[in-house]
């Protein structure tokens, strides 16, 4: 990649890397207010979770892919594209305006829908927590909506640093909900549960959490009056020229309607196992739900958020500009570079997740051994998947850059019969395993959509380094594997696969060993990167070496 790509991809990672580290934080901090396998705490997840799924299902996919080609365009105008974005904003953030109204109206029927199999009390409690947090839907998309035009202007850090500010809000609020009413305490009936939850309780848990999310979208306001554009709200939207992008963002929308009905579906069956769990307490048999799931997601998810996602991002706006020029061989030579650095990140972290589930899982299981244990395996399964999600993103980036929103919806079509059929089966066998085969489904559905994507790409690019992404993977794929095995050594002489080791002993112990395992694991890896020639290792630390060297 260009030295100023490789640059921005660093500042975005970074940002993303401190905003995940926060997040774990958050994360771990919810496990010790409310616990990692209680309805309280899933009750929570489920009405949390929802504002972003149901956000990137009515317009996060039309704000992301659309909105940055289109400014890019409106560029070229005399005004600097001032005038059309200016247009294009407001009527984004009137669209999502009416959307939030429209879903908090409906809070109650939808956490009735997607909490058919909840108690009554479960779905009372659920449909509070909704009220407090639905409104986080406009602030999402006001956030995508400053950010993809800081993006196209080529302001990248502060869309990924923003989210900072919303985690250290959010971790806030959880430390003054444990300050409050303290922390979990598991009994008959647990300190914090469906009997003894008040409103208060509520206002600062669920508050800040909304709050953390609109602090998120108002900082980029300072940004944006730097990015050399004088906007203003506008509502004249005739004649703007959108005939082109609102068929792509109908093709768009359809995409992300058909993906988030296929995952809200996941969280639907997820939420079963809530409304199931209490018979399995009466036995002692703890069983995961929804949090667990969403904490295994987040887990194995990170490598292509901090990494993957930074260098798809800034490797977007080459795409889209090499595709206005017709040039496939720009397009496929941006694909293969972004493909080949991520890759050195992401399969090593998912190979690293899958040797020290167990002390990770342990860390947000709320001091329970095994919640822990079954919090590891299910992140074992999921994180099979890791670095496919990488890859069919960046394979639909493509599509997105030239304007073809119909290929990336077919592909998803497959997916979501998939995700249905795979989600349907593990709502049938017992509740216990239910979240396994959820975890499942994940990695499954992002194989399937990098195979689909490739032979789409194949047909339409012809050659776009095949030999080459193939290579540098195999050759990044057994440094993992070599490392893994000193990783599993070092898991091993720290207790890390009996109860009684040190790995177990609480959730510190398992942090520690964490730490201590993935720094050996990781000196490990950098030896067998030598060893197997992964020149693109040097390509993704190359901007932080050279803004060292600078200072």
């Amino acid at each position: 990649m260009a030295r100023n790509g490789a640059l921005s991809s660093a500042i975005m990672a970074a940002g993303t890397m401190v905003s995940r580290v926060l997040g774990f934080v958050k994360t771990f901090l919810i496990t010790i207010a409310l616990g990692s396998a209680t309805a309280v705490g899933d009750v929570f997840e489920i009405a949390n979770t929802l504002p972003n799924l149901i956000y990137v299902l009515v317009a996060g996919g039309i704000f992301n892919a659309v909105l940055v080609p289109q400014i890019i365009k409106a560029a070229k105008h005399d005004d600097g594209g001032s005038d059309f974005v200016s247009r294009l904003m407001t009527l984004a953030i009137t669209g999502i305006f009416a959307v939030t109204v429209v879903v908090v109206a409906c809070a109650w029927p939808i956490i009735g829908v997607m909490g058919s199999k909840l108690t009554a009390d479960q779905r009372e409690l659920a449909a509070i927590f909704a009220l407090w947090c639905f409104p986080q839907i406009f602030f999402y998309g006001l956030y995508t909506i400053l950010g993809q035009v800081l993006n196209a202007r080529g302001a990248f850090g502060w869309f990924m640093w923003a989210p900072v500010i919303n985690n250290i809000v959010a971790i806030a609020g959880v430390l003054s909900f444990i300050g409050m009413f303290g922390r979990q305490q598991m009994g008959n009936p647990p300190l914090h549960s469906l009997e003894t939850w008040t409103p208060a309780n509520t206002l600062v848990l669920a508050g800040s959490a909304t709050l953390g999310v609109v602090c998120q979208a108002l900082v980029l306001l300072i940004p944006l009056r730097k990015v050399g554009l004088k906007l203003r709200p506008k509502f004249k939207w005739r004649g703007m020229g959108l005939g082109d992008s609102a068929k792509l963002a109908g093709w768009t929308l359809a995409t992300g309607v058909v993906s988030n009905l296929a995952f809200l579906y996941l969280t639907k069956v997820a939420a079963g196992v809530t409304g199931a769990r209490e018979a399995y307490l009466d036995q002692g048999i703890p069983i995961l739900g929804v949090a667990a799931l969403n904490y295994s997601s987040m887990l194995y998810s990170l490598p292509h958020g901090v990494i993957g996602l930074s260098i798809a991002t800034v490797l977007f706006n080459r795409m889209s500009e090499a595709s206005q020029g017709d040039d496939s061989a720009g397009l496929g030579k941006a694909l293969s570079a972004g493909l080949r650095v991520a890759s050195v990140a992401t399969i090593f972290c998912a190979v690293a997740l899958i040797v020290f589930a167990g002390p990770v899982g342990m860390i947000f299981s709320g001091g329970d051994r095994v919640v822990g244990a079954q919090i590891g395996q299910a992140l074992a399964v999921i994180s099979l998947g890791g670095p496919f999600l990488t890859i069919a993103f960046m394979m639909g980036r493509v599509f997105y850059a030239q304007e073809d929103a119909k290929t990336p919806f077919y592909i998803q079509v497959f997916s979501a019969v998939l995700i249905v059929a795979a989600g349907y089966a593990a709502s049938r066998v017992d509740a216990r395993y239910t979240i396994f085969g959820l975890a499942g489904t994940y990695a499954v559905q992002n194989i399937l959509a990098v195979y689909l994507s490739h032979r789409v790409l194949k047909r339409r690019l012809g050659n776009y380094g095949q030999r080459d992404i193939v290579n540098t993977h195999a050759r990044v794929a057994l440094a993992s594997f070599f490392s893994a095995l000193v990783g599993a050594l070092a898991l091993w002489m720290l207790g890390g696969y009996t109860f009684t080791g040190f790995a177990w002993q609480s959730q510190i112990t398992a942090f520690s060993t964490a730490i201590i395992g993935g720094i050996v694991m990781a000196v490990a890896y950098y030896a067998f990167l030598q060893i197997f020639r992964v020149k693109e290792f040097d390509q993704l630390l190359e901007p932080i070496q050279r803004k060292l060297s600078r200072r």
